[in-house]
């Protein structure tokens, strides 16, 4: 992996190669890093087969789900994804998708989130069935848009289109309205 230099920060092309590396089992994170960057969630192809994602470059059995950038990498993957749902869109996304299937239960706080049991078993799904990849990147947001425009992760809905934009912001509704 690149490691960004302080006056040639990675452009586009660099961070999708970066984040195009072996996908890692979420039981495998200690070398995630509390530094700025981007990262990228994988699954299986049958895993939401209704949302058509990029296959990885050099992993034809996963897929491309989500893509985003955080100020800490270790802090965000660890922290937010793994652990709470009312601190990360993609949790809540990834529990609307999975309402009829695990049948998730929700409490309201000032959003909506799953209740503790609920919480624990969304992070032993995610265990089960993802992948993830990062990048270090001193100014993340630099790229993140024209990675997902490049790449277009279905789970990215503020840039999807057709299809998968349709089944993301119904399950979206669907978790919201599970309370």
């Amino acid at each position: 992996m690149p490691t960004p230099h302080p006056t040639a920060p990675h452009d586009a092309a660099d961070t999708i190669t970066a984040l195009s590396s072996s996908s890692r089992a979420l039981e495998d994170l200690s070398m995630l890093p509390a530094a700025p960057g981007l990262y990228a969630w994988w699954a299986a192809p049958e895993v939401f087969s209704q949302l058509p994602g990029p296959t990885h470059p050099t992993n034809a059995g996963t897929r491309l789900l989500y893509i985003g950038l955080a100020t800490n990498l270790r802090r965000r993957i660890i922290s937010n994804h793994l652990r709470r749902s009312g601190s990360s869109t993609l949790r809540r996304t990834l529990a609307g998708l999975l309402l009829d299937t695990e049948h998730y239960r929700t409490r309201r706080t000032d959003r909506v989130v799953l209740v503790d049991e609920d919480e624990i078993r969304l992070t032993a799904w995610m265990h089960t069935h993802l992948r993830l990849t990062w990048c270090q990147h001193p100014s993340p947001a630099a790229v993140e848009a024209t990675v997902i425009e490049q790449w277009a992760p279905p789970l990215n809905v503020a840039h999807a289109s057709g299809p998968a934009r349709a089944v993301i912001e119904a399950a979206r509704a669907a978790y919201s309205a599970s309370v």
